[in-house]
């Protein structure tokens, strides 16, 4: 059973419990920042949000059934108050609880259900090769990414492609897609750049980052790009925990250099994904 997997269960069948990414976590068997990486790209969603979210399904489904208490049901999501949780509850669906008690319905609402575990890894992983990457800068446009929003990343290369010849002091021509900053939530800050010396005269339009001195391990997507996130799963919740590494808290990042063809996707590219003993 991989990380992910061991959350779903141990979230589902402690639903009604207080739960924490650190306990998460340790049931899993991985840090905070592997169970987050972990678990989004298994499921396309924050963790925590969907612990979150699923608590919030499940009180709906009382509140359209009748249930008279909402105090209750608010302490058994996990909210210490009526406001907190009707706040929380319009943000999630737009309505009150007490709209929906009325209404006894919830087919208009959008619910999060248990997520099932599909096939969604490679059948196959090529072993990386690891290496010990002296530190480097990156520049180049960047977006801060969840789970909602990570469709936008082709357009960000969009965007790269356009305004590279306008990133000062670029050394070569590989580009790196980084992946950096992240929280609890599974945000992070996306930057699609090349390497550059340094950052003095780099417009203030473009993100930035030095990536660390770090041992990485380095896998080769052979695919179209589009199949980027199985190659990522396939990585998260099945080779690293296998590995006897643990995930680095660091930049992790994808390396394309000229065999890969931004106008079709082909080509492949390289994951690094930053490890330690």
């Amino acid at each position: 059973m991989n990380p992910a997997q061991r959350a779903l269960w141990y979230i589902e069948s402690h639903l009604a419990e207080p739960l924490t990414l650190d306990e998460i976590a340790a049931i899993a068997g991985v840090s905070r920042f592997h169970m987050v990486r972990a678990f989004a790209a298994a499921t396309g969603v924050p963790v925590m949000r969907y612990v979150r979210a699923r608590r919030l399904s499940e009180a709906a489904r009382l509140l359209a059934k009748g249930a008279p208490d909402i105090l209750s049901l608010a302490l058994e999501a996990d909210y210490g108050s009526h406001e907190a949780f009707t706040r929380a509850f319009r943000d999630h669906f737009g309505l009150t609880p007490e709209a929906v008690r009325a209404a006894t319905c919830i087919k208009h609402l959008k619910l999060q259900e248990p997520i099932l575990m599909d096939s969604t890894m490679l059948d196959h992983l090529a072993p990386p090769r690891f290496e010990t990457a002296k530190a480097f800068l990156v520049a180049g446009p960047a977006e801060r990414i969840s789970c909602d929003n990570g469709a936008i990343i082709p357009g960000l290369w969009h965007r790269f492609h356009q305004e590279v010849a306008d990133i000062p002091a670029r050394n070569g021509n590989v580009a790196y897609g980084v992946c950096c900053n992240s929280d609890d939530a599974g945000n992070f800050d996306y930057i699609a750049g090349v390497e550059v010396a340094d950052f003095s005269d780099l417009p203030r339009r473009f993100g930035h980052i030095r990536i660390p001195e770090q041992r990485y391990a380095v896998f080769t997507h052979a695919g179209h790009v589009a199949a980027i996130r199985r190659t990522v799963n396939t990585i998260w919740n099945q080779w690293l925990p296998a590995s006897g590494l643990k995930a680095a808290d660091a930049p992790n990042f994808e390396r394309y250099d000229e065999t890969f063809d931004p106008a079709t996707g082909n080509g492949g590219f390289e994951i690094w994904v930053p490890v330690k003993e």
